[in-house]
């Protein structure tokens, strides 16, 4: 996810809009931390204490520009602060390293800091840590995945490789729109306007980066134990669990109310969940799908639970091996044979919605039934559609990994292609989400594989720039269509959100046409905790806000 799991245009009052989409239900207990529309009330933070958090097996280095995916993602965001933060109850964007950012035209921003905000090293965050550092994410030879977040800023394309191996430096190493005026001023220009610039500079990927870090970046001590200026720092991270202290210097506004997280490393929902129920696991994010049914998991944990709508969107994703999938009628006769009403009710118990588009419900600008008649389960129209198309010679193969109970769903979807369509389907399983991902990342995969996208910042753009754009940090099926980027592109210069919304409308009925990936469901994110904490909650995003938890 995310960031799968982990580019535009929404103003600040776009999004602001989210708080009013959510549904939210806790359980109806002073000690439920679910928040938007949810009744329950919190108990008075304590301070102290210390915690255990379900957690998964970062796929890549624990580097802001390198990071995409969710378990990376959530130890980034305990350690890291950018120049804004996201609102964990309504996801509005809110200054936090930086003071202000001011601009007339959309293209020329001036950022200036909040002095003396430090990171967990006790050095100071300057302008040169933003400018130094979004140099050295976008630069092509360091091939770091989310560099392509910076392509908006002018001089960018200057610092790419001109060749896949990198044989030949790029013509510089600094991007020209990037300018330090003084320790606490710099400037971004962009290379055309960017009407949601605000919005995105919250994501991980914008983090900046302590000096000792620009000093020796190739120092292998980053992997594993990056200095940020967030309200956490990682003091021990081993196979089996990653564990934060309280960031003694932070100087932000979402300051910790424990001392200590350990985010023990799981590779199956079921044993988190137990544990959960148990006691021995303070909080979980992910309740196995056997769980849910009949609601057993909230009689398992009797005010110990909740619910949080998210901007989590899932997906399945043929790969680039398989040439057979290349066939545009037999990816939209698949999708039409998938009957999400049913495994949305069965398998997840109502806490996921069929999917009708490419975007989440959340955010503003969401149109509904994009995906047209594709989304829409009809076994006959999808039988004529697959046999016109040619069928699927051999096995086809839904890869997910095994750490994240996905096996019920995906067994589902290859048991309604089986029966309605005389596909030979099974499932390949990955020991954990890590495998899965690197298999991703090098193009290694034939059949279909699973994804999913957690928004990194509240806007309609993030579900489909990042994803489906030529050359996007996370397109895992490299799709491309000219007209496609060329709305993008037009959208990124609106004027209005409503202008904007309209363009990213069009560019998301281009999906349609295309399939690139299948839509499945969105998700609404069940969760758990033990009876030794309160005030727990997610966030709009999916993610547990640490910084509210508190030991009773």
């Amino acid at each position: 996810m995310r960031r799968i799991t982990p580019l535009v245009a929404l103003s600040l009052s776009g999004v602001l809009l989210l708080s009013a989409c959510g549904q939210d239900v806790a359980a109806d207990n002073p000690s439920s931390g679910s928040s938007g529309n949810s009744s329950t009330k919190s108990e008075p933070a304590k301070d102290g204490g210390s915690i255990t958090v379900r957690g998964c097996t970062p796929q890549n280095p624990l580097i802001p520009a390198n990071t995409n995916e969710t378990c990376g993602g959530n130890v980034l965001d305990a350690v890291t602060a950018k120049l804004v933060h996201y609102n964990s109850d309504t996801a509005a964007p809110e200054m936090d390293i930086a003071k202000s950012i001011e601009t007339s035209d959309n293209q020329n921003f001036t950022v200036k800091l909040n002095p003396d905000y430090k990171f967990s090293d006790g050095t100071v965050v300057k302008a040169s840590n933003f400018v130094d550092a979004w140099n050295w994410d976008a630069y092509g030879p360091n091939a770091q995945q989310n560099s392509y977040f910076f392509e908006p800023i002018a001089g960018y394309t200057d610092l790419q490789c001109a060749d896949e191996a990198c044989k030949t430096k790029p013509k510089t190493d600094k991007m020209s729109g990037l300018k330090v005026v003084d320790d606490t001023t710099f400037t971004i220009k962009t290379s055309e306007k960017v009407s949601n610039l605000k919005v995105r500079l919250g994501y991980t990927a914008f983090a900046p980066l302590p000096d000792a870090f620009l000093k020796d970046p190739t120092n292998a001590k980053w992997k594993k134990m990056p200095i940020g200026a967030g309200p956490f720092t990682i003091t021990s991270n081993t196979a089996t669990a990653i564990t934060f202290e309280k960031n003694k210097n932070y100087s932000g506004k979402n300051k910790a109310h424990v001392d200590k997280v350990t985010y023990k490393i799981y590779n199956d929902a079921a044993p988190a969940f137990n544990d959960t129920v148990a006691n021995n696991l303070d909080v979980t994010d992910l309740i196995p799908t056997d769980q849910l049914t009949n609601d057993q998991w909230k009689q398992s944990l009797p005010n110990r639970w909740g619910i949080r709508q998210s901007g989590i969107t899932q997906t399945i994703t043929p790969g680039t091996k398989d040439a057979q999938l290349k066939n545009v009628d037999l990816r939209k006769a698949l999708a039409m044979d998938i009957d999400r009403a049913t495994i949305t009710k069965q398998i997840f118990a109502g806490s996921r919605a069929p999917s009708d588009g490419w975007v989440s419900p959340v955010v503003d600008g969401y149109k509904k039934d994009q995906c047209g008649e594709w989304c829409k389960y009809d076994k006959t129209k999808a039988k004529a559609l697959y046999d016109k198309a040619g069928g699927y010679k051999g096995t086809l193969t839904i890869a997910v990994n095994g750490d994240g109970d996905h096996k019920g769903w995906s067994q589902a979807v290859c048991n309604g292609w089986k029966k309605d369509l005389g596909l030979n389907c099974q499932l390949k399983v990955t020991p954990d989400f890590k495998t899965l991902r690197d298999q991703v990342t090098k193009r290694e995969l034939s059949g279909f594989f699973r994804t999913g996208w957690q928004m990194d910042y509240p806007s309609i753009e993030n579900f489909l720039t990042p994803l489906y754009a030529t050359g996007a940090s996370s397109n895992d099926g490299d799709y491309s269509n000219k007209q496609f980027d060329a709305k993008l592109k037009a959208a990124a210069a609106a004027t209005s959100d409503e202008e904007a919304n309209k363009l990213y409308q069009e560019a998301e009925k281009v999906l349609a046409t295309d399939m690139p990936v299948i839509p499945l469901w969105t998700s609404s994110t069940p969760f758990g905790w033990s009876d030794k904490v309160t005030n727990v909650k997610l966030t709009p995003f999916g993610t547990i806000d640490l910084s509210a938890i508190s030991v009773k």
